[in-house]
């Protein structure tokens, strides 16, 4: 749309977002092309479910050690 010449607040606009967004869309996206988005999309989630399995892993550890102290 820009490149039609439209203004960013059209722009805003027609995809319903605030000016903001669409400034922190083109910060964090500006450069990539929609595979490499969609790509950075697929790892932050894989990333997240990662860092959760850590957790919960630590958190079992955590508990078997409790046990085996005698802490119950």
């Amino acid at each position: 749309m820009l490149s039609e010449g439209k203004g960013i607040a059209e722009v805003c606009q027609a995809l319903e977002v605030a000016e903001a967004t669409f400034h922190r869309w083109r910060n964090q996206y500006g450069g990539m092309k929609a595979d490499e988005a969609k790509r950075l999309k697929e790892l932050e989630i894989q990333n997240h479910r990662l860092k959760r399995l850590v957790a919960e892993q630590a958190l079992d550890k955590q508990i078997l050690e409790e046990a085996l102290r005698g802490k119950w």
